[in-house]
């Protein structure tokens, strides 16, 4: 399977320009042949803005209508990070929309990260997990990808690859040159880790997206800016997938 992802500055509250972006990468990716793209987290409308219900979005929006048609004209999936609204609560949310345009799967983050987002969000209480080519893939975001239990959950469920929108910043450097890696490798599945980079506010994104397989080979990486990164998953070789998760000795 072919996947992509997009690493870009926030379009800092610009609908349009977080638009514009999001279908460019989208026919770029398709014409290169992904079968799914990934933005970074609450790509609308932006990770630091003032979050409200007056930027937040409700899941029919019809800004997904649009980029669903986009969708289908490339050929390829897409899954968008966005500030969701339902109700009288706002969500970090991700939406995936199929290769034909259509709403594939939802998902809202479990694990708030920091003062901020716990005061700003929701937290979400559920997995989503769903077909995609020849995976069965799941969708994080950010903070959710660094817990272990998260992953293993996932994996019994049958998940072999991972897409995660993510807002990671400075001085985190190390969830994406290691933590992803590790987690996948730990567990045996793909993880599409697709950051932002650049400024905004006063947060200083450290971009260093990156595509890892289920070896926990990583086979794209980002630097700190924008880059569409394409990488094709490897076959899965049983021999070398980690069995951790059967061979745990548990010690009371």
């Amino acid at each position: 399977m072919r996947l992509a992802l997009w690493q870009g500055y926030s379009p800092a509250g610009d609908r349009d320009a977080a638009l514009l972006q999001a279908e460019a990468a989208l026919a770029s990716a398709g014409a290169l042949g992904a079968q799914a793209l990934v933005m970074p987290e609450t790509w609308l409308p932006g990770y630091n803005q003032d979050i409200s219900p007056n930027n937040a979005l409700s899941a029919d929006d019809p800004v997904f209508t649009r980029l669903g048609r986009a969708a289908a004209s490339a050929d390829c999936a897409l899954i968008l990070g966005y500030a969701e609204r339902d109700g009288d609560h706002i969500y970090n949310a991700a939406i995936c929309l199929g290769p034909d345009g259509e709403p594939l799967a939802h998902y809202r983050k479990i694990q708030l990260f920091g003062p901020r987002e716990r005061a700003l969000y929701r937290a979400g209480d559920a997995y989503v997990t769903f077909p995609l080519g020849a995976e069965t893939v799941a969708l994080l975001i950010c903070y959710d990808v660094e817990f272990s239990s998260h992953i293993s959950s996932l994996r019994a469920k049958g998940v072999t690859a991972i897409f995660a929108p993510t807002a990671n910043m400075t001085p985190f450097e190390h969830v994406s040159r290691a933590t992803v890696p590790a987690m996948a490798a730990n567990h045996g599945v793909s993880i599409v880790y697709a950051n932002y980079c650049g400024s905004e506010g006063d947060l200083d994104y450290q971009g260093h997206s990156v595509i890892v397989g289920p070896h926990g080979e990583v086979l794209a990486q980002a630097g700190p800016t924008p880059a569409l990164l394409i990488a094709d998953l490897p076959a899965r070789r049983p021999a070398y997938i980690s069995s951790q998760n059967a061979d745990l000795r548990v010690i009371e």
